[in-house]
């Protein structure tokens, strides 16, 4: 009997050896946005399929000109195949600045490596008959059909004013192609839109995963069959955790688990939502436990071995830390338009920024970092999340600042900042929050006297020597006026328009030191690699402003390869005349070559800020080594 039991937990073993799949790590497949450098394929890396890093620093590793008819291609869809050593990739032929109904084919490729790829080109309507109405074809994907031992492309088209509707067709022998004309796959019920379909091949069924179009309310709907190419019957209900539109649904399975993962792209937040499922039916949202430094669109996970990741790696590098010898950027990932202030609660500093990395500007919410030195951060998580936190607004969440006051013995923390081209304040008793708007905007008009320009970038002051804090505003043009009390409303009567030359772009910033008052101030656009800052002085919080005949703070380095160089904030260490300036420059080092979107693709750094004798602000190099650890008496 003993023997027999032994054999039986022998035999067990294997079995379950036998189960484990050789994958260890998963990649990423993906694109960025809606601007033609950020339609490219690039790829990012996980251990354990929670936690992301990009290759290449997020740049792209296929360029689009190199493979596709339009010069931009998106919904990269990747697939192992069933030979278990060759990779099939299938994306959207597309630039969407030329329209939504503006491409007609669909880019295939193929690769023994995931390094080096062979590429075609399908149109569909130069390839089949039949097709002249043909406006547009979207999100292809493959999948292996054991029955005919072929791959099957599947994905969605729309002919005239008919809706989207998903086909499939085989692919040839070389992948380079489609056998014959596309055929529907699936017929809706209530004859909507399909898009972005994805198959799932689970206990002998095929859940086909899509989203609807067009319809009051949309999103994502299964379909099952036991059959690949036809028998699709509708399950009809929706299956996405948020009530956000959403699109490009796609299902993995967890290495070594029965565990799946539907993800998809929150497309007006710029961010994907990650859920788990064992029945694909049943799904809880694990947002709290997913981290990425890098912001997808529409993409695919495919788990690989830990051979292949090393091998990507060694190609491109997991962009996961920084070399040894440099602390700049301070922050991982892509932010911008920093603040920083000391908290005499915490004894810690606090940067607050702009979540950068989304295209146009398109963040909607807003993260703070702490530090016990200015060298060693740590992500406090979001403070505040527009289309959750604020009534009043919900995009466009940019340029922060905040003040701390003590108020009958107690610490507030009063955070102003931009939100559709408004500027609000919400409030907390911590500087990691939670904050609460105030439910309406504190600016949203411009000043009398001025006739163009933006409300945005905030910038709060408390003047040490009065104890009365100010506000500064203003893209265009600089305003400031004096806070009340409550540092919710203004006070009446004082706003100024301190406008110093034509250089003042944004980004206004407020010091004080040795009785005299700095206004810094960002120049060009942030879009341009001269993107820099300047600085004046005056007498008063609202005062005139006097410009020196040198007054460069800070701009970029091409020897360093450091460009747009601007909107800072600085800090000095509670009890020394020892300043530093944190300011935003595009990512290093490939932000030069990313033409426009640069502009939205930026980091965090700090650099050592002095003067002279007589005062004025010696300029500023930027560095990638940054700053050393500071040492803070609380």
């Amino acid at each position: 009997m003993q023997r027999f039991t032994g054999l039986c937990a022998v035999l067990l073993i294997s079995t379950l050896l036998q189960a484990q799949t050789p994958y260890k790590a998963y990649l990423f497949a993906y694109f960025t946005g809606n601007d033609k450098y950020e339609e490219q394929i690039r790829f990012a890396l996980s251990n354990d399929g929670y936690h992301y890093q990009a290759l290449n620093n997020n740049l792209p590793v296929i360029p689009s000109k190199n493979i596709s008819s339009t010069g931009g291609v998106r919904d990269p869809h990747i697939l192992r195949g069933a030979d278990g050593k060759t990779f099939y990739m299938v994306a959207t032929d597309m630039v969407s600045a030329n329209g939504w109904n503006s491409n007609r084919a669909m880019v295939l490729l193929k690769s023994t490596d995931l390094i080096n790829w062979t590429s075609s080109i399908v149109n569909i309507q130069k390839r089949f008959p039949g097709n002249d109405s043909l406006l547009r074809v979207w999100a292809p994907q493959t999948i292996y059909d054991k029955a005919t031992g072929k791959y099957m492309i599947y994905f969605s088209m729309k002919h005239g004013k008919d809706p989207d509707k998903i086909y499939y067709a085989y692919a040839n022998k070389d992948f380079t192609g489609l056998e014959a004309a596309p055929k529907q796959l699936f017929y809706s019920p209530t004859n909507g839109a399909c898009i972005d379909g994805d198959i799932v091949n689970k206990d002998g069924k095929y859940y086909l995963i899509f989203k609807t179009e067009g319809a009051k309310t949309a999103g994502l709907k299964v379909a099952v069959s036991d059959k690949l190419t036809e028998g699709y019957e509708l399950r009809d209900e929706y299956i996405q955790q948020t009530t956000d539109p959403v699109e490009g649904g796609g299902v993995f399975k967890l290495n070594n688990s029965n565990e799946y993962i539907l993800m998809y792209d929150v497309y007006t937040k710029g961010k994907y939502q990650f859920t788990k499922t064992t029945d694909l039916q049943h799904f809880t949202v694990i947002d709290q436990d997913i981290s990425m430094n890098f912001h997808p669109r529409h993409g695919t996970v495919m788990p690989i071995t830990a051979a292949e990741a090393k091998r990507l790696e060694a190609k491109w590098g997991a962009n996961t830390a920084k070399n040894k010898n440099t602390n700049n950027p301070v922050l991982g990932g892509l932010y911008a338009d920093p603040d920083i202030i000391y908290s005499q609660k915490t004894g810690k500093y606090y940067i607050y920024p702009t979540s950068d990395g989304f295209t146009g500007w398109s963040g909607t919410y807003f993260k703070t970092f702490s530090s016990p030195d200015l060298v060693h951060w740590k992500d406090e998580g979001v403070i505040l999340d527009l289309p959750k936190d604020v009534k009043w607004a919900n995009r466009n969440a940019w340029a922060p600042t905040i003040a701390e006051k003590k108020i009958d013995g107690q610490y507030k923390y009063f955070y102003y900042f931009t939100a559709a081209q408004k500027i609000g304040v919400a409030v907390s008793d911590n500087p990691t929050g939670p904050f609460i708007d105030m439910g309406k905007p504190l600016i949203d008009q411009r000043p009398d006297s001025v006739r163009g320009g933006q409300q945005i970038d905030p910038d709060v002051f408390t003047d040490p020597e009065t104890g009365k804090s100010y506000l500064y505003w203003g893209n265009g043009y600089m305003a400031g006026a004096e806070f009340n009390e409550d540092m919710v409303t203004i006070k009446p009567g004082t706003t100024k328009i301190l406008t110093p030359d034509k250089t003042f772009r944004e980004g206004t910033h407020v010091l004080y030191r040795k009785g005299v008052y700095y206004f810094l101030w960002s120049e060009n656009d942030t879009r341009d690699a001269d993107y820099r800052v300047r600085y004046g002085t005056s007498d008063s919080p609202l005062g005139k402003i006097t410009i020196p005949a040198n007054n460069l703070v800070i701009a970029k380095d091409t020897t360093q390869g450091i460009y747009a160089t601007g909107h800072n904030s600085t800090i000095q260490i509670p009890g020394k005349d020892e300043w530093y300036i944190v300011y935003h420059r595009f990512n290093y080092p490939h932000g030069i070559e990313m033409g426009q979107a640069a502009g939205y693709n930026r980091e965090v750094c700090i650099d050592k800020l002095t003067f002279n004798s007589d005062g004025s602000i010696r300029p500023v190099i930027p560095t990638h080594k940054g700053i050393k650890p500071v040492t803070t008496k609380k």
